[in-house]
């Protein structure tokens, strides 16, 4: 918004120079963006927040400016004739009160509509708006002096010589200012006559009632409208004005009269008006007065980091229109303006209120005193900090995406959620985020796509995030998830290359589920997205399924993805990372085993038998290899497991190797070995 200094300076002595001034206005909340010289004239173009409608208007910004400088407001004076005739009969009729609480009809008579004066349009250009005749100029200038926006009806073409505020009737239309044709709804409040509706309240006044060079007697509006009501209008009839604007976001209820007043001088001056009324007065359903708000100077103290005196508090309050009764040494009951009402409501906005203008660069950074010990890290964090850093180190590079996807997403790959129905978004961005997500999956592999259609030699990605759903009783549910995906060839042709395939996704998921404490098991399965005999199942100790992992089945060229999700609560309670303990001492023995079995037994199957039998001084055992073909029986499979035998204080024999791999050999082969079919 733009204000002019020189009009500015008609309220409140201006000590510095411009830029000085914009710096100050800048430092206590209201940004200048630029200023301007229009004619030898200093404009400054403001930009005023959305809750301050009382600094949409010069005065209201000169109370800022005498606030911060500590200086005097000088607000306009109006002189009227004492002995103006009384307002006609029944001028002004109110069937909407609560959509409007004040309505303000004053007539002025004898009017001659012209170019304004000089200094009048001046002022109007230096704020960018173009002078049109001394009547609409004037309503203009309260506008833009004051911040009430005003209408001046011909008051020849009211049928019935009266105003009537009402809502909407059904198939009622107006013709606006602007010549647009417009059909009302019954929502929509409206300014009418005896016959049809003449303005939208708050919005835009109608054509047929406007101000020309013909008309001698006006009627000057001066109302309070419902900013909903008002807001309403406005979106759905697709306008924006000055007055809506403002009333929008709540205009002063106490400035009606006076406003229409400060218009109705204005016009003796500039229009020779021969005779102005008294105005009507109509007041709809009363508004709550705002309540007094206790403010306690030791918690502005505590608040700000640094101690504020009491009389500057004061000052400061009392400048911008407050009032203060004291409540005890350094507590006050402070009354809102009726110009504050709809922005003051608390005791945190008489905070901002006084450090804005004490200035910020006034309070030294501090952090704020806490009392007592630290509250422990919840579990849940620690868990996401231990999922993220390992996943780095495995790595993973963290990705966040949007929270929800598309209709087409749903159902492409499994849901952990089962029993779940997607959460559609009201008011979605786009067809593309239709519904809340409740698998990682789709945004996540999406995203390694695009990475893979830039020819990126490997991909390997992770996100811990929310998924959501709607449980059978309706209520909306979420639950945190990791996924990951993987893809591609690591290292170079001039080192050993390595081409990620499920083996190393699933080395991952069961080296992340080690490192918080838990054991997985992977069971194969035929999963939705997911390749058939290459997906399965993960189960927790319970065999509860809390994962899914395998390859993606769409393939859209380049290199084959594999992905894997998991419930992150599946790893709460979180155990403690496993103790640090020194490498041995004395050196291991390794020992290969070849077994004949059945393709259909897993080596899932196999690790927990080694496990069950519990050999003495067995360190650790792994897959190393599962061979069929030439030399292996149909139907079976020969897999080879490498075992390390390891003692805590000698080094082991040979011979008590053999005896332990022998008796482990032969309860393998008793419970899996290969038998002929029979």
């Amino acid at each position: 918004m733009r204000f002019s200094l020189a009009w500015l300076g008609d309220y409140v002595e201006l000590p510095d120079p411009p830029p000085r001034l914009a710096a100050r206005l800048t430092a206590a909340g209201h940004a200048v963006e630029g200023i301007e010289e229009v004619e030898g004239e200093a404009v400054l173009d403001v930009d005023v927040t959305t809750n301050r409608v009382d600094a949409m208007c010069h005065l209201g910004l000169a109370r800022e400016l005498a606030a911060i400088y500590g200086t005097v407001l000088r607000p306009p004076a109006v002189e009227l004739p004492a002995d103006r005739p009384a307002p006609p009969d029944e001028l002004v009729t109110l069937e909407a009160p609560a959509l409007c609480r004040r309505y303000v009809g004053l007539v002025v008579r004898g009017v001659t509509v012209g170019p304004s004066p000089d200094w009048l349009r001046c002022r109007l250009a230096a704020i960018g708006l173009r002078p049109i005749n001394n009547v609409v100029d004037v309503t203009n200038y309260v506008l833009w002096e004051l911040g009430q926006p005003l209408h001046a009806f011909d008051l020849a073409t009211l049928g019935g010589g009266r105003v009537v505020v009402r809502q909407a009737r059904a198939g009622e239309r107006l013709r606006t200012l602007d010549g647009e044709e417009r059909a009302l709804g019954p929502e929509m409040l409206v300014i009418a006559d005896e016959r049809r509706p003449v303005a939208l309240a708050g919005v835009m006044g109608g054509a047929e009632t406007e101000v020309s060079t013909a008309s001698r007697d006006l009627l000057l509006e001066s109302a309070w409208f419902d900013p909903a009501s008002v807001r309403r209008t406005a979106r759905q009839l697709g306008m924006h004005t000055d007055a809506s604007h403002r009333f929008e976001r709540g205009a002063d209820l106490q400035l009606c009269r006076f406003a229409a007043e400060r218009a109705a001088a204005l016009l003796r001056e500039v229009a020779t008006a021969a005779e102005t009324g008294a105005p009507a007065d109509v007041r709809g359903e009363a508004l709550e007065p705002p309540a007094a708000i206790e403010l306690a100077g030791e918690r502005l103290d505590a608040f700000a980091g640094t101690a504020v005196p009491a009389a500057e508090t004061e000052r400061i309050l009392a400048a911008l229109g407050c009032g203060l009764q004291a409540a005890g040494a350094g507590h006050w009951r402070v009354t809102v303006p009726s110009w504050r009402r709809f922005d003051l409501l608390e005791e945190a906005d008489l905070f901002e209120e006084v450090l804005r203008l004490v200035g910020y660069d006034r309070i030294p950074a501090s952090l704020p005193p806490l009392a007592g010990a630290d509250a422990p890290e919840p579990p849940a964090h620690t868990l996401r900090r231990r999922l993220q850093d390992h996943l780095a180190a495995c790595g993973y590079g963290e990705a966040i995406d949007w929270a929800f996807y598309s209709r087409e997403d749903e159902g492409r790959f499994p849901a952990l959620a089962g029993e779940g129905e997607p959460l559609p978004l009201e008011n979605p961005l786009s067809e593309r985020y239709a519904l809340m997500r409740r698998s990682l999956l789709p945004p996540l592999l999406a995203s390694a796509r695009f990475n893979r259609r830039r020819n990126l030699p490997a991909v390997r990605l992770f996100e811990v995030g929310h998924v959501f759903w709607r449980d059978p009783e309706g209520r909306p549910q979420e639950e945190e998830h990791v996924a990951l995906a993987c893809g591609g060839t690591l290292g170079t042709p001039w080192e050993r290359q390595v081409e990620l395939d499920l083996f190393d996704l699933k080395g991952v998921v069961e080296s992340l589920a080690q490192a918080c404490g838990q054991e997985l098991c992977a069971r194969p399965a035929e999963l939705p997205g997911l390749a058939s005999g290459a997906a399965a199942e993960l189960l927790d100790a319970v065999g509860t399924r809390v994962g899914v992992l395998g390859r993606v089945a769409e393939d859209d060229g380049g290199y084959p993805l594999y992905a894997a999700e998991l419930r992150t609560a599946t790893f709460l309670p979180l155990l403690p990372p496993a103790p640090v303990r020194l490498p041995p001492r004395v050196p291991g023995v390794a020992v290969d085993l070849t077994l004949t079995h059945r393709q259909e037994v897993t080596w899932a199957e196999l690790a927990e038998a080694i496990r069950a039998a519990a050999v003495p001084d067995l360190a650790d055992c792994a897959l190393k290899d599962r061979y069929t073909g030439e030399g292996v029986p149909p139907g079976a499979v020969n897999t080879t497991i490498a075992f390390h035998y390891q003692a805590a204080e000698r080094s082991l024999t040979q011979e008590e190797v053999n005896d332990r791999q022998t008796a482990l050999a032969a309860e393998l082969e008793r419970r899996f070995g290969w038998r002929e079919p029979t």
